[in-house]
């Protein structure tokens, strides 16, 4: 997949904005603050109908304006022609259209232009809480597999209405409504578990792989999928935990409370890796998320490389270059603050790519 105009209006900083891609790699740059961050965003909304950003919609819209408006027009790897458009209006809310036609359902859109982000937000996946790699995790394995994001909805649904019964007060809480929503946790819920559990198997060893060949094979990582239902049924899990719910007023066991572990060599990459080898293992996690999307459903996404080299080493990056170079990744959107420092690597490694500059919202081809 790749998309072959970008057209943005009120977006974030930029007012006006059209885009034509190159087929293989794009790049803009420009300083901190000039918007390059927010044309690669773009591109991330029309996938996944939300920005990568800890924005909400609002938020998106440039400051004194009342909607924003993208539009995309792609090419599939089987010459499929898609163009999606998203509007969003302060007063009526988001419409999301695929080639004129309208979306009942976003979440019907999730999958059709597969995208794959690696950006400066992914540090969160390390330092942050476990629910920022389970939100990490629902989004790929969502856009791979529709029955997947169909039972997460329904959990969601489930747990909540759950929640909601464990806060009457104390005693009036009946056990039979209880074992409706453990029954309707559990059709769905196990079946998370199970497509969570596949998908992190599938992604070990490609993760080990990645990492080797961007770092020199200097260290080794691991990659794991921690969960209760590890170990019991999830039926059995709730049963066991009634009373610590009631008590608390919320369901303390389930899939909402799984993580992923991530380990360099043996130990846990939070504590023990440096900023490089955090970066190294973000970067090799994303690239194998590409390389399963590209296996699962025969289209390759869109790989978008936001202010990518910062705390890498020169070794590390020219690494990483010369591995994404080629027909297996597709079509790549780079941004960078130095111009210079991005030029000389791609023309070092011989990567043809169009360049663009960005300044307070402007977006200019060199």
């Amino acid at each position: 997949m790749h998309i072959r105009k970008l057209s943005l209006l009120n977006f974030k900083n930029i007012a006006q904005a059209d885009i034509a891609f190159d087929c293989g790699v794009s790049c803009f740059t420009g300083h901190n603050g000039a918007g390059k961050t927010n044309i690669i965003d773009a591109v991330w909304y029309l996938s996944m109908c939300k920005s990568s950003l800890a924005m909400t919609d609002g938020q998106c819209v440039r400051h004194g304006s009342d909607f924003f408006m993208l539009s995309g027009d792609y090419l599939s790897d089987d010459d499929r022609h898609e163009v999606v458009t998203c509007s969003f209006k302060r007063s009526g809310g988001k419409t999301l259209k695929r080639n004129g036609k309208e979306y009942e359902k976003l979440s019907e859109h999730i999958g059709l232009i597969p995208a794959v982000i690696v950006s400066p937000a992914d540090t969160f996946l390390i330092s942050d809480a476990a629910d920022e790699r389970r939100r990490w995790l629902n989004s790929f394995i969502s856009q791979d597999d529709r029955e997947y994001l169909n039972a997460l909805i329904r959990y969601n649904h489930a747990l909540s209405e759950r929640n909601k019964l464990l806060k009457q007060p104390q005693g009036s809480v009946q056990d039979s409504l209880l074992e409706v929503f453990d029954m309707q946790l559990d059709a769905h819920g196990s079946r998370i578990h199970a497509m969570r559990d596949a998908m992190i198997e599938k992604l070990r060893p490609i993760v080990a792989d990645y990492y080797r060949e961007i770092s020199g094979d200097r260290e080794h990582v691991e990659l794991s999928y921690r969960s209760e239902l590890n170990d019991t049924d999830f039926v059995s899990l709730l049963t066991a935990s009634r009373a610590k719910d009631v008590a608390n007023q919320f369901t303390t066991s389930g899939v909402h409370r799984d993580d992923m572990v991530m380990k360099i060599g043996g130990y846990p990459l939070r504590k023990y890796g440096s900023q490089g080898q955090q970066k190294s293992f973000l970067i090799a996690l994303k690239l194998a998320q590409h390389t399963i999307i590209s296996q699962e459903i025969g289209e390759r996404p869109i790989l978008l490389l936001d202010d990518l080299f910062d705390k890498l080493d020169a070794g590390r990056l020219e690494a990483l270059i010369r591995l994404v170079d080629g027909e297996r990744f597709g079509q790549i959107v780079i941004s960078d603050c130095n111009r210079q420092r991005l030029t000389s690597i791609l023309d070092e490694v011989g990567i043809a790519y169009k360049l663009f500059d960005v300044a307070d919202g402007d977006v200019v081809e060199v």
